[in-house]
């Protein structure tokens, strides 16, 4: 089989490659998203395209001959807006106040690339509804979950806790925890790292 690379330390996405069966390494792409985010926004590219943009820069970077590398990313989009992970517990509290009531979008990206060359890639957006939690949720649920709070642009992991924020909930399951898992899968079957 051809290896595979899994170039983030999202413990969610090796997770979901674990739980799919895939034998794989993990490597830390080293990518700063800043520089890219700012490129796409100075350029006006959607929230969505972003997402991509981050995907395969994350999927070229490492330097694995013959391997197949995985890249992954997404990009949380309010109103137009991109928005970035919470820096302290107060913005996090902040961001729930200004998703409450409110509808925002999640855009995946999953990008393939064996030697400097992109293979394959897909984008998926869902589109998720938080409902009108009260200030004594959210107090409590901030301070059950102050590290999903900061690791996430919306404050939330949907695989714990975060999903009781949501009335709805639109959109590719595995996209939404972070990688777009059935055509990834697919992918890498036409490559040869999977059986056919």
């Amino acid at each position: 089989m051809i290896p595979v690379v899994l170039a983030s330390t999202s413990r969610t996405r090796a997770a979901l490659l674990s739980a799919a069966g895939l034998v794989f390494q993990v490597v830390d792409s080293g990518v700063d998203e800043q520089p890219i985010k700012r490129a796409g926004l100075g350029q006006g590219a959607p929230c969505g395209d972003i997402a991509l943009r981050l995907a395969r820069a994350r999927a070229l970077a490492p330097d694995a001959p013959g391997a197949l590398v995985i890249g992954s990313d997404q990009t949380m989009e309010l109103d137009g807006q991109l928005l970035g992970k919470p820096a302290t517990l107060a913005e996090a509290r902040e961001r729930l106040l200004a998703l409450r009531g409110r509808r925002h979008r999640l855009h995946t990206a999953v990008a393939v690339a064996r030697d400097g060359a992109v293979l394959w890639e897909e984008r998926v957006t869902a589109t998720l509804a938080v409902r009108g939690f009260s200030a004594g949720f959210l107090d409590r649920y901030l301070a059950r979950n102050t590290e999903a709070a900061l690791e996430s642009p919306g404050a939330y992991r949907l695989e714990g806790e975060g999903l009781q924020l949501f009335d709805e909930v639109e959109g590719d399951h595995f996209g939404i925890l972070g990688l777009p898992l059935v055509g990834l899968l697919a992918c890498l079957r036409a490559e040869g790292a999977l059986e056919r």
